[in-house]
């Protein structure tokens, strides 16, 4: 993943006293480990209350297109910076690395097309699931594309699940169930009601078909990474820019004729400018939990982001829970945490051909 950060690599000297350099590094990185996980249970819970809270406002409706290219070319240019650094800010050398990178492997470059159109796709579909699903359904629902990321995984990756992983996405798919198979939402507010006309079913159509394109997306992502050299960030970039075209459009088939009229920025407050910076840094923050956290924590931050999500929408949206929502959302929560645990490892010893020919005793 690019460079080696500064000051994470320390030497590591005989003498014991030499010692506390390492072990103050090891604390360090445990204390950014810790800090990921917190901003990544923030960003998620907060992204879906947020977006939420934009689309059941009364009055001008912003054009969720547009915000998805916002939202890419800020990713990439995010990524540009990173990339900039890692070369010592010498805008020359970025130059020259964009241009043996990008524009002299048309080819590989290319590949990229496939899951920054797919991405496009999703990143509308969100917005159309939150404007007709609660904070909290919606957080629930979308925990499925741990389901289609896995099972792509398989038949893409060759990856192979253990029993328990298996038993965990069954789960997952049950707790999904039952979340969505409780009444309609007795929740929505006078101000929700004429701000959208909400459906639940279109809501849910919208987040099972963006869940299967993000795990597609995301799976082919993963080959590419593994079967070439360059960085995530310079994958990102390429990501972006292919986002952002593709984004346009998006904007000229959705949206066309009423950004041309009202302009590309109609009904933009601060909090849809926060809904599109959390976005954009929502996919950077998850490369560094992978980076110092592991599958464990990141599926505690996931539950604990569910949670949350529950807790605010009671309070910001007047959310009912019953029975059934605790049960299926609890169902989903237990199915996240037993599918990120560590697969067992095979103790049984390997014996080789040429100690089975040997006689006993030699």
């Amino acid at each position: 993943m690019g460079n080696p950060t500064k000051g994470n690599i320390l030497p590591i000297s005989s003498n014991s006293k030499d010692a506390s350099p390492a072990q103050n590094g090891g604390g360090r990185n445990s204390n950014i480990k810790y800090a990921s996980l917190f901003f990544l249970v923030l960003q998620n819970a907060s992204l879906i209350l947020t977006m939420r809270y934009t689309r059941t406002l009364p009055g001008d409706q912003y054009f969720t297109s547009t915000a998805v290219i916002i939202c890419e070319t800020l990713k990439m240019c995010t990524c540009l910076f990173i990339i900039l650094v890692q070369l010592s800010g010498n805008v020359f050398e970025l130059g020259r690395f964009l241009w043996q990178n990008i524009a002299l492997q048309p080819m590989d470059t290319l590949k990229l097309a496939v899951p920054a159109f797919i991405y496009m796709i999703q990143n509308n579909l969100l917005y159309i699931a939150v404007s007709n699903l609660s904070a909290a359904t919606f957080q629930v629902t979308y925990q499925l594309k741990i389901l289609t990321t896995a099972l792509f995984s398989v038949i893409m990756l060759k990856k192979t699940l253990g029993s328990l992983q298996w038993f965990a996405l069954v789960l997952l798919f049950i707790g999904v169930a039952i979340v969505q198979m409780q009444p309609a939402d007795p929740s929505k507010t006078a101000s929700e009601t004429t701000a959208t006309d909400q459906s639940p079913m279109i809501g849910l159509i919208a987040v099972i078909i963006s869940c299967i394109s993000s795990g597609f997306a995301g799976v082919y992502f993963e080959k590419i990474l593994k079967g070439s050299q360059g960085s995530i960030w310079l994958r990102n970039v390429q990501l972006g820019l292919f986002g952002s075209l593709t984004g346009v459009l998006g904007v000229w088939y959705k949206d066309g004729t009423d950004v041309v009229e009202k302009g590309f920025f109609f009904g933009y407050t601060k909090y849809v400018v926060l809904v599109i910076a959390m976005q954009a840094f929502g996919g950077l923050l998850v490369a560094v939990v992978v980076k110092y956290a592991d599958n464990i924590l990141k599926g505690f931050a996931t539950s604990f982001s569910i949670i949350i999500s529950t807790v605010l929408s009671v309070l910001l949206f007047g959310f009912q829970i019953n029975t059934q929502f605790c049960l299926g959302a609890g169902i989903v929560i237990v199915a996240i945490y037993l599918y990120s645990l560590p697969k067992p490892v095979n103790t049984t010893p390997v014996v080789s051909e040429s100690s089975k020919k040997m006689p006993n005793g030699t």
